[in-house]
Order: C-alpha cells, then structure tokens, then sequence
C-alpha cells in the first residue's frame, strides 16, 4: 500500500518523534511505500530513516524552493513546481493518507483532504494518529460541524482518528 503521510518538518520532542518512529517502522515492516514530503528534516526525515530501515520504499513529493533539503536516499523524489502541484501528487500516488502531529502545512493538507472527500473528488482513507491529544481541537471542531449539519456525508466516512501507531494500521485495513 502507498501510505501518504503529512508531519512535520520540524524535529519535535520525543513524546511526538516516538510514535512516529512506531508508525514508520510498522509500515516498512509492512512492504508499504512512504509517500512524504521528500524531506531530510525534522519528523520527515526520522519518517523516512525508519522505513528504510525496516525494508519499505519511499517516494518523494517535494516543492522546487525546497529541493536542496531533499532525502538523500529515497527510492523515487518528485519535484513540483508549488505546493498546490505537490498536495495533487501527495494524494494521487496514495492509497490512503495519514496525518501526524505538524504545523499549518499539515493542517492545510489535511483539512484539503478531507474537502475533497467531502465532494467525493477523493476516496482514499485519511486516518489522523492523535499523538498526546494533539488534533483533539480539530477532533471536536469536525465533531461540531458533523453534528451541526455543516458536512454532506457522515465525518466517519471523511476522517478517523486513531490513539496508536497500530490503532492506524488496524483502521486502513478494515
């Protein structure tokens, strides 16, 4: 399975950077494909270290500006012109789509997923691994809007969030 995955460039405290070190490791133990931002840095660098480590491929999708940062030993690195190119590859050569912890980047491109779901312009699971609570802010919002009428289809059917590393992999096979 091609697995995309938004987090964080930055590197981050370990209670953040272990359970991402766990997810990785569980999907190169599992022959699936990373399919990352193609950065050496912080959280996706440590992403890309573990699957390779543990016998999974990566592929790359990284902005022209940001090339210089790329992973060195990446099966495959494709560079887009912007960012709106990149999130278009990110998603097209997924088979499904988790999000980590991370910045407003991975917010955008989490909260861009889940809106193409919504209009069923994507049909690729999106699990967030909910590390120490940190999208509980965004679980209630998306909670509120699905109980309050704000969304066509059911949030279950457009997000799930998961407490483990294997919590996640437990809900992309089902």
């Amino acid at each position: 399975m091609n697995i995309c995955v938004f987090c964080s460039a930055y590197s981050l405290d370990d209670r953040y950077s272990a359970p991402a070190a766990e997810f990785a490791r569980l999907l190169g133990e599992g022959g699936h494909t990373l399919v990352w931002g193609g950065s050496n840095a912080g959280l996706m660098g440590l992403l890309a270290d573990e699957v390779k480590a543990a016998g999974g491929r990566l592929v790359g999708v990284m902005v022209e500006m940001l090339k210089h940062k790329g992973y060195v030993g990446a099966d495959e690195l494709v560079v887009t012109r912007d960012l709106a190119e990149r999130k278009a590859e990110l998603a097209a050569r997924a088979d499904a789509i988790v999000v980590l912890v991370g910045g407003m980047g991975t917010l955008d491109e989490v909260t861009e997923v889940v809106e193409l779901k919504k209009h069923g312009m994507l049909d690729k699971p999106v699990v967030v691994l909910d590390t120490e609570g940190f999208y509980s802010g965004l679980r209630t919002q998306l909670e509120r809007m699905d109980a309050e009428g704000f969304l066509p289809r059911p949030l279950t059917e457009l997000i799930t969030f998961a407490d483990t590393p294997a919590e996640v992999f437990a809900q992309l096979k089902a």
